[in-house]
């Protein structure tokens, strides 16, 4: 069943729902005891990143999804389209990053180290250079949540640190 969304092109909606929203919340359920929105803001970068892993997957398989009746976002957005839509979920994640620094913690730069691979993957899409892009998409997925908690670590450890001070 969960194999034919690929076909009609809503593979990405679904990895998108399960990799973000339903995964964090009901974790956060489970270990909370309650519901809250916030979880959702703060996996956000996590999840658009990993979308575009999925993305950059598709684009680079488009002739060959489009040879076996496959339908996926970027057959139906065409290259250039799947471009823009790939830097839009590579770049996003560091607009939601600057909003946690700028309104949550300062401690939250860590990530923003990560910016230069970024733009260097959006080259390598604008440049065609696709059959390792999936690859390159996922190692900066790791090394955005490696830092991203890092950084979430280091704001508690902080915070902890005030209260018992104050």
């Amino acid at each position: 069943m969960g194999n034919r969304f690929k076909y009609i092109a809503l593979g990405d909606i679904i990895i998108l729902l399960t990799f973000g929203p339903i995964t964090v919340v009901y974790s956060y359920m489970a270990q909370a005891g309650h519901y809250s929105i916030y979880p959702i803001f703060y996996a956000l970068p996590l999840t658009l990143n990993t979308e575009a892993i999925l993305h950059s997957n598709n684009t680079r398989d488009m002739k060959h999804d489009k040879s076996v009746g496959i339908l996926t976002l970027p057959i139906l957005l065409g290259k250039r389209y799947s471009y823009y839509l790939y830097c839009l979920l590579i770049y996003s994640p560091y607009i939601i990053i600057i909003y946690i620094m700028i309104n949550i913690s300062w401690y939250c730069f860590l990530p923003l180290l990560t910016i230069i691979y970024a733009y260097r993957l959006c080259e390598e899409f604008k440049h065609d250079q696709l059959i390792k892009l999936p690859n390159r998409t996922a190692l900066l997925n790791f090394l955005l949540g490696f830092l991203y908690i890092i950084s979430i670590i280091i704001t508690n450890t902080i915070r902890k640190e005030q209260q018992f001070l104050f």
